[in-house]
């Protein structure tokens, strides 16, 4: 990925005297700094979890069902089970924004990873379904923490150029976590206990992840606004050369001073009280519930389960098959990180949003048109399997890395962790919704139906993208928070729809 450069637009995010900087023909890359990517790489590891923990249910319930009778016959418990791993991030996502402002992200990511270690250890030696259910709140508790801290975490420590590209990479994970969980799956299906140590498993990543994050800095704009300054600008200087380095400590002090004349205390009333930041927070709320409501994880939650309505009964096979959509999935989200800087955050989500919706459609035709259930594993199964891929073709490089990459650099730095942790509870609680009625719905008015819901949905995304999402690709914190800030007052500029 190569950003360059041209005529030092105050999109750069650095301008010098007269608008112009002394370094206007330098090369901003997505490797230039390995410093910022280690942070990334090291921080991502929360989405992998997140990734892990998505993908790797999806497999063991067909072994948990197998195990325990009372599973097998009642499809609440199987969505319960799922789901609570949701409740779970929803509340760590909820507040998880506070534990960001007031202890720091690096504390919040150490907090997120004991949790999530002592649930998966709680999975793996669930005596029945109930404790399997507690193991899996836990989890989500410590999953829904990371997902507000990730993203935040890499995007304050990223040149503006290159954020969305380092931001996507959490996202990446995400993929690539959920790629692993089904190799894992694989990998146990034949072992003893098989569900228990795909789930159990995923301790690993986050113990890693915690002894590697006593070692990383806190985030340089949490330290410069909430404790050290200092130790803030040798964080910065590691990233930025010293002409950036001046302007970026110049926008931070800005910012701090700003801060410091604010009347009131930051709270979660302002958020609908204040008209810019209720701009803001309905364009990251709105895109984080229709990356859920338009069915992502439907798919990865229930693949193996929507290939065994196609008609491919073998547990393997399904699991064969879907870890065939979740390597597109990461191949996808490659891709993406490539064009969010480039083509733009708004229009990638759009070309994004298009593709979901005919990808759906394809769906829900296979499920309707097929004569029988029976017929399904011919080649109306096959179709089905191919509009599941081309579903994550399509949404992969856009709604899957786009809401956190937007929801990360939209908020003012007094309000991003609370208003990250409000919009990563919307995720949650869509993502909640959606998993706990997927199997219900598709039982009461058929498969085919329910994809099709689904596409409708994807069409009232787009018209949502269109009107309430602005384009942020290659803006400072301090320009997005000048941009609500016109908005609000009915003093921006139109923005063209694409």
């Amino acid at each position: 990925m190569t950003i360059v450069e041209s005529g030092c637009s105050s999109s750069s995010g650095y301008l010098g005297v007269g608008g112009r900087s002394s370094e206007c023909d330098r090369k901003i890359t997505y490797f230039s700094n390995s410093y910022v990517l280690g942070l990334t790489v090291v921080a991502g590891i929360g989405g992998l979890l997140f990734g892990y923990d998505t993908g790797v249910i999806s497999g063991a319930l067909l072994y948990i069902r197998d195990e325990f009778e009372e599973v097998n016959r009642s499809k609440f418990l199987q969505e319960t089970i799922v789901s609570m791993a949701l409740v779970g991030a929803m509340i760590g996502a909820a507040v998880g924004g506070w534990i960001n402002d007031a202890f720091g992200r690096k504390r919040a990511t150490l907090s997120a990873d004991v949790v999530f270690t002592l649930g998966s250890i709680i999975m793996a030696v669930a005596p029945n379904p109930y404790v399997l259910i507690l193991g899996r709140l836990l989890v989500g508790l410590g999953v829904g923490v990371a997902s507000v801290t990730a993203p935040v975490y890499i995007a304050e420590a990223a040149p503006s150029e290159i954020r969305g590209g380092l931001v996507s990479t959490n996202v990446l994970m995400i993929t690539g976590g959920q790629f692993l969980s089904y190799l894992v799956n694989l990998a146990f299906t034949e072992v003893p206990g098989t569900w228990r140590w795909m789930l159990g498993v995923s301790a690993l990543p986050a113990i890693i992840q915690f002894f590697l994050m006593l070692f990383m800095p806190e985030s340089p704009r949490w330290l410069y606004m909430k404790k050290d300054k200092s130790e803030a600008i040798i964080v910065l200087s590691k990233i930025y050369d010293p002409y950036r380095l001046e302007v970026e400590i110049d926008q931070l002090a800005t910012a701090l001073e700003e801060e410091r004349q604010r009347k009131s205390r930051v709270s979660y009333y302002d958020v609908f009280r204040v008209k810019e930041l209720r701009l803001a927070f309905l364009a990251g709320a709105g895109i984080q519930a229709f990356q859920q409501f338009t069915g992502i994880n439907t798919v990865m939650y229930y693949s193996p389960t929507i290939v065994q309505m196609a008609g491919f009964n073998s547990n393997q096979l399904a699991l064969l098959l879907s870890m065939v959509v979740a390597s597109m999935n990461a191949v996808g989200t490659i891709l993406g990180i490539y064009l969010i800087d480039n083509f733009g955050r708004k229009k990638l989500a759009l070309s994004s949003l298009s593709g979901a919706t005919i990808s759906l459609i394809i769906l829900a035709l296979a499920f309707l048109l097929a004569p029988s259930s029976d017929s399904m594993n011919g080649l109306y199964g096959w179709i089905a399997v191919a509009g599941l891929a081309l579903y994550i073709a399509f949404f992969s490089p856009g709604m899957g890395p786009v809401p956190w990459t937007i929801n990360s650099e939209i908020y003012p730095e007094a309000y991003r962790g609370i208003c990250g942790g409000m919009s990563a509870t919307v995720n949650w609680i869509s993502n909640l919704i959606v998993a706990q009625s997927f199997l219900s719905v598709a039982e009461a008015v058929g498969t085919g139906v329910t994809f099709l819901i689904l596409a409708a949905v994807a069409v009232v995304a787009f018209v949502f993208v269109v009107v309430f999402v602005p384009e942020t690709k290659g803006l400072s914190f301090e320009e997005v928070e000048r941009m609500w800030k016109e908005k609000a007052s009915g003093s921006g500029n139109r923005e063209p729809l694409l």
